[in-house]
């Protein structure tokens, strides 16, 4: 998925997990679009990632090539594989509406879901697998098979389920800026995303253990701080002859300039239980970029947040989620996770209200307060039904998404 600028065609580009090809929409070469002018909208799209599972008994299933196979050919051309065979990955076109984007996730959601049931599976937006077993088989692609030759036992999950929000940011210079000015706030996104708290039928005692188990990757972990996009290109380029990534799309770090599109992407959240939970993040990371932008303009530096801060803080992010405390990077000092979110949107405001999405996010940000993080929904449903409960409640917000929307 490419998310641009408005001024945008369709065209076919390689997944930047596998070797198969996805929708991406592309601005003009040639032009930059409306990236130069301030009161435009800046564009955005999303990524998620779910999880089958057999409809009987909840485990991970390999049925991503009949789910893709029983699907109508415009959302099939949205949709691409993971690496494992139990997954599979939708792309949204381009967006500057939010209403539009929440239009688009519903209906890639309630179509992968009518095609999974079909062939005796269904999809769920979750970060880990609820119920043990087997690891599935890998996705069969060449680059994946590479993937788990050379890492091993760190690829024997049954699929590890995120989300990454784009938003187009074409000139890449600025791109390694914004990321950047990132840093500090990603924590923050991590534990209001927290979608992971159970696996292999049992309680990890985190809140997004999918945050845990991907940072067995050794490509994976805070996005470091670089001068400009010159170090940013030097570091990859001799990373990737050490062996710790096959090539640039394995920059796992929780926000980079895309490796093939023209924007900033931010992929340190579980996949959102809900539509609404997905809107929400992409409207946030939409405005958080906006804001770092107008700082970059008004000479503002980057806060140089020290390393062990930060990895302190998307550890207690990932264990915490959002009903518990959370760190800031930027002191050390530990505050309610509420409390921080809040102090985001404070920042966040004015491109809030420049994109037109102040109303929505607060209407979100209610409902979120009202019942909880994906996480706390599941701890509740398990309290109250087991985990039948919690796979009831998955399946059940992954295309309905919340009572009082």
């Amino acid at each position: 998925m490419t998310v641009g600028r408005t001024d945008a065609r369709v065209v076919t580009a390689p997944a930047t997990g596998g070797s198969g090809s996805r929708p991406v929409v592309s601005g003009d070469s040639g032009d930059s679009g409306n990236f130069g002018d301030p009161a435009a909208p800046l564009t955005l799209g999303v990524e998620e990632e779910y999880l089958l599972v057999d409809l009987d008994s909840a485990t991970a299933v390999a049925r991503v090539d009949e789910v893709e196979a029983a699907l109508e050919p415009d959302v099939r051309s949205r949709v691409s594989r993971e690496f494992h065979a139990s997954q599979i990955e939708v792309a949204t076109t381009v967006h500057t509406d939010l209403a539009a984007l929440r239009a688009e996730l519903v209906d890639l959601r309630r179509s992968l879901t009518t095609a999974a049931v079909s062939v005796g599976c269904r999809i769920l937006a979750v970060g880990t697998a609820v119920i043990d077993g087997p690891p599935p088989p890998v996705t069969d692609d060449s680059r994946y098979a590479r993937m788990a030759e050379r890492f091993g036992a760190i690829a024997d999950t049954p699929g590890l389920c995120g989300c990454h929000v784009h938003v187009g940011v074409p000139d890449r210079e600025l791109a390694v800026q914004v990321c950047n000015h990132l840093r500090p706030w990603l924590p923050t996104l991590q534990a209001m995303t927290a979608n992971s708290p159970f696996y292999a039928g049992r309680d990890t005692g985190h809140a997004s253990w999918r945050s845990i188990l991907w940072t067995r990757w050794p490509s994976t972990g805070p996005t470091p701080h670089f001068r400009d996009l010159a170090e940013y290109r030097a570091a990859v380029e001799c990373l990737v002859p050490t062996g710790v990534m096959l090539d640039e799309g394995m920059i796992y770090w929780y926000a980079r300039p895309s490796a093939n599109y023209p924007t900033v992407e931010v992929r340190i959240g579980d996949v959102c239980a809900t539509p609404d939970d997905t809107v929400l993040v992409a409207a946030l990371v939409r405005a958080l970029v906006a804001s770092i932008i107008a700082d970059i303009e008004d000479g503002r530096d980057a806060p140089r947040v020290p390393d062990e801060l930060l990895k302190a803080a998307h550890w207690r992010a990932a264990h915490d989620g959002l009903e518990g405390g959370g760190v800031d990077a930027r002191t050390g000092t530990v505050h309610r996770a509420w409390d921080l979110l809040d102090r985001l949107i404070g920042y966040v405001e004015p491109a809030l209200v420049r994109h037109g999405d102040l109303g929505t996010v607060t209407r979100l940000v209610e409902l979120l307060r009202q019942h909880g993080s994906g996480a706390a929904r599941q701890h509740r449903a398990r309290h109250d039904d087991g985990l039948g409960g919690v796979l009831a409640l998955l399946a059940r917000q992954t295309t309905d998404g919340l009572p009082g929307r």
